[in-house]
């Protein structure tokens, strides 16, 4: 998502998003139900305008609303720009819209070429595709505690004459108060991310997996721009 920016992390991200617009079929411009358009939006709306793009206002969470509340969000967004194709709310959390949005989007899809062999599922290395794995895991068990102040680094990647492949992996935070919720009561949380973790790493590579890991305190990485492109965080 846009958002102004605190860390060389933040940039990265902000990056990402106003880069991603150029080339793109169709944009889908994600909103909450509040009945005015800040700052990140109209540059989102500016950009999109400024690309000619086809574009679909997507307001979501319309279940925590009254139906007549998103009456007010829709006459804000279509005073701050008239050219959106749709107007769609919807709820993630219910499923509510979400066929019309799919719907909606298939309007803009075009079939292109193969661009990977049969049975490749991702064009990332195996590597970089566990430390996401383990990412996943730290954000779901820890989403009400620790931000996204998390990094994850693969530090062994290796697979055994049996088939078992061996991974370590490094998680860093900022805190050290972080790091003792990562890792929990006698723990216990840490062992559950590990747990979790491994068993999605197990289905996605087909064999057994040995996770090892370890969280360590690296303050302010965030803000480290070297630190931030050595974890893959590149924008070429």
């Amino acid at each position: 998502g846009l958002h102004r920016p605190k860390s060389a992390l933040g940039d990265y991200m902000v990056k990402v998003v106003t880069a991603s617009l150029s080339d793109v079929d169709c944009a889908l411009l994600l909103v909450e139900p509040i009945p005015h358009v800040g700052g990140p939006e109209k540059a989102l709306i500016e950009r999109i305008r400024e690309e000619k793009l086809h574009c679909i206002l997507c307001i979501n969470k319309i279940d925590a609303v009254e139906p007549a509340e998103l009456l007010p969000v829709i006459a804000a967004y279509s005073e701050a720009w008239n050219g959106f194709d749709a107007i769609i709310p919807i709820s993630a959390r219910t499923g509510d819209g979400l066929e019309e949005l799919m719907t909606e989007l298939g309007k803009y899809a075009q079939e292109g070429p193969q661009l990977f062999p049969d049975g490749q599922i991702s064009d990332q290395p195996e590597r970089q595709v566990m430390g996401e794995l383990l990412r996943e895991k730290l954000l779901l068990c820890l989403d009400k505690e620790i931000p996204h102040g998390t990094a994850v680094e693969i530090t062994k990647f290796s697979e055994r004459d049996s088939g078992v492949v061996d991974v370590g992996a490094t998680i860093y935070c900022e805190k050290a108060s972080h790091k003792g919720i990562i890792i929990g009561k006698q723990g216990a949380m840490l062992k559950k991310i590990s747990s979790l973790a491994r068993h999605d790493m197990e289905k996605f590579m087909g064999t057994q997996i040995y996770l090892e890991t370890w969280v360590k305190v690296k303050e302010n990485w965030r803000d480290n721009v070297n630190y931030v492109r050595s974890l893959g965080y590149r924008e070429d």
